[in-house]
């Protein structure tokens, strides 16, 4: 059952989630008090490895997380094995698995964000065919401690091209000597001759291209245009060192200069975000442009080359109040900037962040996946409308897994957790909360009979938990076979490539 309010969707579901990874070792042994807390049957049925991040309800009953929909850790994980290679642990967000994919929930009527939340028994096995028949409507004296698998979604309402307000875009593209790869700046090139012809004539863009050195290619241009604008992107060429932090300072200074009050202000860097020149640390880069940015003038990052930078990316992507993506094939870029780079040229919400609490009469424990360096202070820092949280534009859905243990002998009727969302209202910057509740009975339906979306986002969180854990192949392969069934019901591309690229890790040596 999903239940909905009019707000921005986040879709937390109950999986396993871990904290404190190293590229050798995952997660630290737990205190004595979280032995009898449990951990989600893994796909052979034995209980996963307790990896750090079961907390007790009775002990801390609050989740709260800065809104994230990041997806470059997915897309570089795809194209890493789709090479032959297994990503490195500390590579893997397990958060950015789950987004990567579509949820389809309904979308809110007006301009706030909607909030839905459902669920199933966690499976103790992947194996439809495995599974016992259970009741419908089972006894409260047979849930004991049971594990519960919690989605939580936000969505917020799409928006039509035609009425946005038009957009300021200032490239800042990386020219150095290690974008001259095949499939990093010639990938870009194609993808923004392409979106230059999908633009309004009345919208605008600007070029600024680094490398060791940092220079206008563009200065801020109609659209209208166009011919000047494909010029300049042909005239992109490769070469010498790579100084992202001047790349950035000029780019800002450019869309600062060519600011248009009203309308959509972006920075949009386009890198392999390997760094080696000037500043190279996400912190440095970023304060010497806080002022232009200053909430008005968000960063989005579009990562490209089989050596990434991811980490780099992504921190300035979420302290800029944007997101990055990462493309490897020049129909996924041309995808990526015709239809997302669009849909965030307007905004829906700000510094949006997410308060699971959860009910300690009804959960003994509860797991979050990812999120762990997007963590916010529970009393301190929910409310606190100084505090970042995260940018989400039209149409935009969020999800996020949740692995919820029971207490003994609970009713159906109990409440599981209340879920809140907070944002500002980008054209008044005022504070906005929306809420939902989940009970026990939200979650009683058998996994096999969930909604292919939410297996899906089952699938795709187990896929990162297990890259980050350690591989297994029988749990690969169970994994897959939930992709390959999710993606026959939806008909999803995206989906069936998720089973797909399962399949393929299972296979590396």
């Amino acid at each position: 059952m999903t239940r909905k309010t009019s707000l921005l969707v986040v879709a937390l579901a109950a999986t396993v989630a871990t904290t404190g990874c190293s590229s050798t070792e995952y997660g630290t042994a737990r205190q004595s008090e979280l032995a009898g807390a449990g951990s989600a049957p893994r796909h052979d049925g034995k209980p996963w490895p307790d990896t750090g991040g079961t907390t007790l309800a009775e002990k801390d009953p609050q989740s709260t997380f800065a809104v994230d929909v990041d997806t470059a850790s997915y897309g570089y994980a795809r194209r890493l094995i789709n090479e032959g290679r297994l990503p490195a642990r500390t590579a893997i967000r397990p958060e950015e698995f789950v987004n990567a994919f579509p949820q389809n929930y309904p979308e809110p009527s007006g301009d706030g964000v909607a909030i839905h939340v459902d669920g199933s028994r966690m499976p103790g096995t992947h194996r439809p065919d495995d599974v016992e028949p259970e009741p419908a409507d089972p006894d409260p004296s047979d849930l004991n401690g049971e594990l519960r698998l919690l989605r939580v979604g936000l969505q917020t309402r799409s928006e039509d091209a035609e009425v946005r307000s038009d957009a300021a875009l200032t490239f800042v593209i990386d020219v150095s000597g290690s974008m001259n790869e095949p499939g990093r700046l010639d990938l870009v090139q194609d993808a923004l001759h392409t979106l230059v012809d999908q633009l309004r004539r009345t919208d605008s863009v600007a070029i600024v291209a680094f490398s060791k050195k940092a220079r206008v290619v563009r200065e801020m241009t109609r659209v209208a245009e166009a011919e000047a604008l494909h010029d300049a992107i042909d005239s992109l060429a490769a070469d010498n060192s790579t100084n992202l932090e001047a790349g950035l300072v000029l780019g800002y200074r450019v869309a600062r200069d060519g600011f248009r009050p009203g309308q959509t202000n972006r920075v949009i860097v386009l890198s392999d975000g390997l760094a080696n020149v000037g500043n190279t640390g996400a912190t440095p880069i970023l304060d010497r442009v806080r002022e232009e940015a200053d909430k008005e003038i968000a960063l989005l990052g579009v990562g490209v080359g089989s050596d990434y930078g991811d980490e780099l990316m992504e921190q300035l992507a979420d302290r800029g109040d944007g997101f990055v993506v990462y493309v490897s094939e020049r129909a996924q870029a041309r995808k990526v900037f015709v239809q997302q780079l669009p849909a965030t040229l307007s905004v829906r919400a700000l510094d949006a962040k997410v308060q699971v609490t959860f009910d300690p009469e009804a959960v003994r424990s509860y797991r979050l996946i990812g999120y762990e360096n997007r963590a916010v202070d529970d009393d301190d820092d929910f409310r606190n409308d100084r505090v970042d949280g995260g940018e989400v534009g039209p149409g935009h859905s969020v999800t996020a897994l949740y692995e919820v243990r029971l207490a003994d002998r609970v009713p159906h009727t109990a409440r599981v957790a209340r879920v809140q969302v907070r944002w500002l209202e980008p054209t008044i910057r005022e504070a906005a909360e929306a809420y939902e509740s989940v009970a026990v009975a939200d979650l009683t339906g058998r996994f096999e009979q969930a909604s292919a979306r939410l297996r899906t986002c089952y699938a795709a969180g187990f896929f990162a938990e297990s890259l980050r854990i350690g591989r297994n192949d029988d749990r690969l392969a169970d994994l897959a076979a939930i992709a390959e069934r999710a993606a026959e019901e939806t008909r999803d591309r995206d989906v069936r490539d998720l089973a797909d690229t399962i399949d393929r890790a299972r296979e590396l040596p």
